[in-house]
């Protein structure tokens, strides 16, 4: 397979909280007729949600007793729980049994004053329905396995009561630093989610890689899947391999490359462009990738024989007779720290609202040092930008 081919401010309005009767006594409550509308902010979710959010203490079966029998009307019309509905639209709400002794919905913990001024701080750019953070390296952006402390609890944190919780429009590894973008409302979340997946949105990241790139511009295209120990592999219980016919050690936590047709194999498309190098130990390197997978740039680095350096799951495996061991014009200067050396540098994306958002990240601390000492200067004009869109 051939890998490589030259080539400010303000708030959305809040729907108004249904409020349950003053008094509460007995198994169950009645409330009296409403006829609600949808804000902008609901528009395209589901009537169940919809009642779930305005009505935490109905239970999901009376819900749709009630829509069964005609008593829940959109429009005037009658609905069933799955389906969408539109801003704007009037909801009749029946007489409902709601259920005191139902649990209280949870509500994520507020965020710690450091919290909220560390999101103050690493705000790039933001308006009613949008914002664009600058993601710290070593951040999780999403909890996990012994993950406590991510962007995503500050931001559930920080929503106000029955508001609508920030959305993480898309997500970048946990030492991967830079752009990040986070909608305010449900219907802002599902338009960038669309952008995004009709592939408008023109990303750009910024790498020091090891090794001199040859040709210095190209297209890497491979198929990728899952190790055995990620996403629903691991869930489904499957075993690593272990070891491939080399004798080489397979990490199940890795994104491996796969043939065509090979099971789980997705295709993944990456531009590259050298911006500038320090031959021939190092290469600042721009790509743009025109697929999203997991780890997509990581392992397309390490599986051209350059991987990033600081990362220490793609970092390649040099044989024992590779002269960079023992060469040292090819050694890394002690100087650089050891952290992935990846930046989510730029983002332009249409943005629903009108125009287009143009967000460029800076170099983090442990890259603006790297680039201090190799001598490389972040206003050289990036090559990238003259790459194909597909």
């Amino acid at each position: 397979m051939n890998a490589r081919q030259p080539a400010k401010t303000g708030k959305p309005a809040k729907p108004e909280p249904t409020k349950a009767p003053a008094e509460q006594t007995g198994a169950a409550q009645s409330s009296p007729v409403q006829t609600l509308p949808v804000s902008e902010d609901e528009d395209g979710m589901r009537l169940d949600r919809w009642f779930r959010r305005r009505f935490p203490l109905m239970g999901l079966s009376h819900l749709n007793k009630i829509c069964r029998k005609g008593e829940v009307r959109v429009d005037g019309k009658r609905v069933e729980g799955s389906d969408r509905l539109k801003a704007g639209a009037l909801v009749r709400v029946p007489p409902m049994k709601l259920e005191v002794e139902a649990p209280a919905v949870k509500r994520a913990p507020e965020a710690s004053p450091q919290d909220v001024k560390l999101i103050r701080q690493i705000t790039l750019f933001e308006d009613r329905k949008l914002m664009v953070l600058n993601k710290p390296y070593g951040l999780a952006v999403q909890g996990g396995s012994g993950t406590t402390r991510h962007i995503d609890g500050i931001l559930q944190g920080m929503a106000e009561e029955m508001g609508e919780r920030p959305v993480l429009v898309h997500r970048l590894d946990r030492d991967t630093s830079g752009v990040l973008l986070i909608a305010k409302t449900r219907k802002m979340a599902a338009d960038l989610g669309e952008i995004f997946r009709s592939r408008q949105a023109r990303k750009i990241y910024w790498a020091v890689v090891q090794g001199v790139l040859r040709p210095p511009q190209g297209r890497i295209s491979l198929f990728l899947a899952k190790g055995a120990a990620m996403g629903d592999d691991r869930a489904a219980g499957r075993k690593p391999v272990g070891e491939r016919a080399s004798g080489q050690r397979i990490d199940p936590e890795k994104m491996r490359i796969a043939k065509h047709g090979e099971v789980d194999a997705q295709h993944s498309i990456t531009y590259y462009a050298t911006v500038d190098k320090l031959a021939p130990r190092l290469t600042w390197l721009s790509m743009k990738p025109v697929t999203g997978r997991t780890h997509q740039l990581r392992a397309h680095a390490e599986a051209i024989g350059h991987p990033i350096i600081g990362d220490p799951k793609y970092r390649g495996d040099m044989a024992e007779n590779d002269p960079r061991r023992t060469d040292p014009l090819r050694n890394i200067p002690s100087e650089i720290e050891h952290k992935l050396h990846l930046l989510a540098r730029r983002l332009m994306i249409p943005n629903p609202s009108g125009g287009m958002l143009d967000v460029t990240a800076p170099l983090p601390p442990h890259m603006k040092n790297t680039f201090d000492l190799l001598g490389f200067d972040e206003k050289q004009y990036d090559p990238i930008l003259d790459a194909p869109e597909e």
